[in-house]
């Protein structure tokens, strides 16, 4: 995934694209117009896309819609790499988790039971430097603006972005409101190691929403 694009492949709760199905056929897509891996939400939707591509799966279950919900626990953890992700995603901010474990006590086991990698989704310096103390392998700016740490910015967080690459001996993907291929460019001259984008990719329902504002707005 060095230097590589990732695309993320989601969808949320009622609409019309929220189908296993559906997200592996978008998968298979991206990964054809060159993807170099492909992250999947939810437990049907990683076996399908597993089974479908024939790139890196990263692989995360979000369970609630506030605080800790991508890949909570450990069990929720398990779920995803018994699935046949290749890694687990999982939130790698400060807060208290579901189930009273620590960040690295939920990584040094799932390292027990199996043999995937994990990346873990951060919202500031902070959680990035606790998370690689606590065993990860993939670092994410994924949660910036989202976790209460850091204010949100418009596109991607790159004060963010220079922080973690200058003080993280880990790989440092940058996630989150990467919106256009020059932002994408842009991740990766800083240092990052691979950039994920999702919404402007594979949600057509924010995408359209994009141009039918501006075509509003010129009228």
């Amino acid at each position: 995934m060095r230097g590589g694009l990732v695309v993320s492949c989601q969808a949320y709760p009622g609409e019309p694209m929220r189908d296993p199905r559906t997200m592996a056929q978008v998968a298979a897509a991206v990964v054809e117009g060159g993807a170099a891996a492909v992250r999947a939400q939810g437990l049907q939707d990683v076996r399908e896309v597993v089974a479908a591509v024939d790139v890196p799966v990263i692989g995360l279950w979000k369970d609630g819609d506030d605080g800790v919900y991508i890949t909570p626990t450990l069990e929720h953890a398990l779920a995803v790499a018994d699935a046949g992700a290749q890694i687990v995603a999982l939130d790698g901010t400060r807060r208290p988790r579901p189930d009273g474990r620590t960040l690295a006590a939920t990584v040094a086991e799932l390292r027990e039971r199996t043999d995937v990698l994990v990346m873990a989704d951060c919202g500031s310096l902070e959680d990035a430097l606790e998370a690689e103390r606590a065993g990860v392998d993939i670092l994410g700016t994924t949660l910036a603006g989202y976790s209460g740490e850091r204010p949100r910015t418009p596109g991607p967080d790159y004060e963010l972005v220079d922080e973690m690459v200058g003080a993280c001996r880990l790989p440092v993907m940058v996630e989150g409101r990467v919106h256009s291929p020059a932002q994408a460019a842009e991740a990766l001259a800083r240092g990052a190691f691979a950039v994920c984008v999702g919404t402007a990719i594979t949600h057509p329902t924010t995408i359209t929403g994009w141009f039918a504002e501006a075509v509003a707005g010129a009228r």
